[in-house]
């Protein structure tokens, strides 16, 4: 049916990169957005300021949340940039004048 089998395979192996891409870069974002939130509710001074000090919190829940999201955050962050280390550095040396 292909007479090019090859160019099948590589269109392919271009989605299933593009689908692991595509959910890597959401996972980071819901784990940046629980580590923000949960961030803000540490921060006792703004909770002073809104008037939420006295509204009872899971504080060591909210703290391990925090810690467990920030280390998931950093190492989705780190393999979103080895995904796109290619671009990186293609854009990089465009910057730096070495085409």
């Amino acid at each position: 049916m292909y007479k090019n089998i090859s160019w099948v395979k590589k269109n392919e192996d271009w989605m299933d990169r593009l689908i692991v891409t595509w959910v890597v870069d959401l996972l980071m974002g819901i784990t940046f957005i629980v580590c923000f939130i949960t961030g803000l509710l540490k921060f006792s001074v703004l909770l002073q300021v809104t008037g939420l000090n006295e509204v009872i919190l899971p504080a060591a829940f909210i703290s391990d949340l925090h810690d467990w999201s920030g280390i998931l955050l950093g190492l989705f962050v780190f393999l979103h940039l080895f995904m796109n280390r290619r671009w990186i550095v293609s854009v990089g040396r465009k910057m730096l004048g070495k085409t």
